[in-house]
C-alpha cells in the first residue's frame, strides 16, 4: 500500500544512443506522390534534425522534475503520478488523465496555474511513459481507472474530481463506473461510445475520421505487436506515429510548442512505451464497451477541430449533464492548445461539482 517518491533521471547513455540513432536515420527515397498518404516525409525530417540538435532533454526533464512525483505498486504494474499539492489544505484533489499518444508531459502549461486552486494528481496511464511497460495484458480502461483510483486513495484523498480527454476520457468515464462514490465530477473533452448520427456535422466528422485517419487505429487495434520492433527501435518512426496525431488532431491555427511534442515523444521513447500503450487499442476491441456512470456530475467541454463533437442530447441520455461548454478555438490536445481556456474551464467545472 505503499506510495514512493520518483525522479525522471534518464541515463546520459540513452540520451546519447537517441541522439546517434537520428542521425543515423534512413530516410526514404523520395517520390511524386499525390494526395495525402500521411505526414510528409519532409516534415518529419524538419522535428527529427531539431530533436538530434538544439532539443535538450534535460531542459524537459527538469521541468517535469520541478513536480513532485510518486510511484505505487498496483495490480502488479508500477504506476507513477506527478502530485502537486495546492498551498491551500483544503483544495480539492483534481485528477488529470492524458491519452495516446499523449503523456504527463501533455499538461506541463496548465499544472501551475491548476496548482493555485486544487491539489493535482497526474498519473501516467498504465504501459505508458514512466508506468510501463506494462508486465501483461488485459490494461483495459476500466482496469486502468481502478489503478488510478486505487493510487488516488494511497494519496489520501477520499473524494476528487477527474478530467480526461482522448484514452483520458474512456478511464475516467470507467473511474467514475468503479469509484463513483469519490468522483465529485468527471469532465471530458472526448464521449467515447456516443451515438453521433443524429448531428449531421458530428456523424460526417467521424466518418472521416474513419476512412481517412484512423489508419494507426486500425493496426493497434489488430496487431500491435507488429508494430512494436519499429517504434522500438527506431525513433525517427516513432516520431512519424506520434507527430502525425498532432498535425491531425490540432486547431490549424494552434502554436502547438515543438519542443514540448519532441518531449512527449521522448518519454515514450526512453521508457520504451511505444508498443505498451498501443495495446490500448487491442484491449478496447477485445472488450464490451461500458456505459457512463449516470449518477456522476459530468462536464462536457467540445472543441471544434477535435475528432468527434457529440450531440448535447445524446450526452444528456447518458449522463447526469452539468455543464456543457463548446470552445471557438482548439483541438484534440486542449492543455497545449488553449492552456488559458482549459484552466479556465476547469476552475469553473470544480466550483460547479463542489460544496
Amino acid at each position: 500500500m505503499t506510495v514512493r517518491p520518483f525522479r525522471i533521471e534518464v541515463p546520459q547513455a540513452d540520451v546519447d544512443d537517441l541522439r546517434e540513432r537520428l542521425a543515423r536515420t534512413r530516410w526514404p527515397v523520395q517520390q511524386e506522390l499525390p494526395g495525402e498518404r500521411g505526414i510528409p516525409v519532409g516534415r518529419v525530417r524538419e522535428l527529427t534534425e531539431r530533436w538530434a540538435t538544439s532539443w535538450d532533454w534535460r531542459t524537459w526533464e527538469a521541468r517535469l522534475d520541478a513536480f513532485p512525483q510518486v510511484v505505487a505498486d498496483i495490480d502488479g504494474t508500477r504506476v507513477h503520478a506527478l502530485h502537486v499539492r495546492s498551498a491551500d489544505p483544503d483544495a480539492v484533489p483534481l485528477v488529470l488523465l492524458h491519452g495516446w499518444p499523449g503523456s504527463v508531459v501533455e499538461f506541463l502549461q496548465v499544472l501551475g496555474p491548476l496548482a493555485e486552486d486544487f491539489h493535482l494528481v497526474v498519473p501516467s496511464l498504465p504501459g505508458f511513459g514512466f508506468s510501463g511497460p506494462t508486465p501483461d495484458g488485459g490494461w483495459t480502461p476500466e482496469r486502468m481507472a481502478r489503478a488510478v483510483a486505487e493510487l488516488v486513495h494511497r494519496l489520501g484523498y477520499e473524494r476528487y474530481v477527474v478530467h480526461g480527454g482522448d484514452w483520458g476520457s474512456h478511464v475516467g468515464r470507467d473511474v467514475a463506473r468503479v469509484d463513483g462514490g469519490s468522483v465529485l465530477g468527471l469532465h471530458v473533452t472526448m464521449t467515447p461510445g456516443v451515438d453521433v448520427s443524429e448531428d449531421p456535422a458530428a456523424a460526417e466528422a467521424w466518418e472521416r475520421y474513419g476512412r481517412d485517419l484512423a489508419g494507426y487505429n486500425k493496426l493497434q487495434s489488430t496487431r500491435p505487436l507488429s508494430l512494436a520492433p519499429a517504434l522500438t527501435d527506431s525513433p525517427a518512426g516513432l516520431l512519424a506515429w506520434i507527430a502525425e496525431r498532432f498535425a491531425e488532431w490540432t486547431d490549424p491555427a494552434s502554436d502547438i510548442d515543438e519542443d514540448q511534442l519532441l518531449a512527449n515523444a521522448a518519454v515514450y521513447w526512453f521508457t520504451r512505451t511505444g508498443p505498451s500503450s498501443a495495446q490500448i487499442y487491442w484491449e478496447r476491441q477485445h472488450a464490451p464497451t461500458p456505459e457512463w456512470a449516470r449518477g456522476v456530475p459530468t462536464g462536457v467541454a467540445v472543441l471544434p477541430h477535435d475528432l468527434a463533437r457529440p450531440p448535447r442530447t445524446a450526452m444528456e441520455a447518458a449522463v447526469d449533464l452539468v455543464s456543457w461548454t463548446e470552445f471557438e478555438r482548439g483541438g484534440h490536445f486542449p492543455a497545449m492548445e488553449i492552456p488559458d481556456l482549459l484552466v479556465g474551464e476547469l476552475r469553473r467545472f470544480v466550483r460547479l461539482v463542489t460544496p
